[in-house]
């Protein structure tokens, strides 16, 4: 009895391999959205330059609007692929092929690593938010410059923090 107990609570852990592949899924097809943004800010852009286009609106703000959240989008997707990786490595199997490659970004051994690595990934994507929220900000007072500024301070504070506690 203990023996088929403990197979089957064992092989509960597959069930795992439901958020690797949803993870998968969603990594990809934020990739794919990500870029069909950049394409689409691309063309608007061409359009823009060459006089076809009516819409006559500030391109160069459309254009680093697109790309910086296209960039926020490729760093949440990177965070879903590296948690799949982890995910499959901690709780399925490690992955055999990797071995033929010297990328270590995605090598996992312990949940603590995947928190960690998840971490600074999603600190990054936080940046970048903030970033695109700067560049549509209205500074109207010397109270808006002032939070302003404690922002980047605190985001520099805990980048110099994260940056700090990791091995280079």
């Amino acid at each position: 009895m203990k023996k088929i107990f403990e197979t089957i609570l064992w092989n509960t852990r597959l069930i795992v391999i439901l958020a690797v592949i949803l993870s998968l899924v969603g990594s990809v097809l934020l990739f794919i959205v990500a870029s069909w943004d950049i394409i689409h800010a691309g063309i608007k852009t061409i359009g823009y330059y060459s006089g076809s286009s009516p819409d006559q609106d500030d391109i160069h703000n459309l254009l680093l609007n697109a790309i910086i959240s296209s960039i926020d989008l490729y760093l949440i997707a990177v965070v879903l692929l590296i948690f799949s990786f982890g995910l499959y490595e901690l709780f399925i199997t490690k992955i055999s092929i990797k071995e033929l490659s010297n990328i270590k970004v995605l090598e996992i051994h312990t949940l603590d690593q995947l928190k960690d690595k998840l971490a600074k990934v999603i600190v990054m994507a936080l940046i970048v938010a903030f970033f695109s929220k700067v560049l549509n900000m209205d500074v109207k007072s010397t109270l808006d410059m002032i939070y302003f500024a404690i922002s980047i301070l605190a985001l520099s504070l805990g980048l110099y923090f994260l940056h700090k506690e990791s091995k280079h």
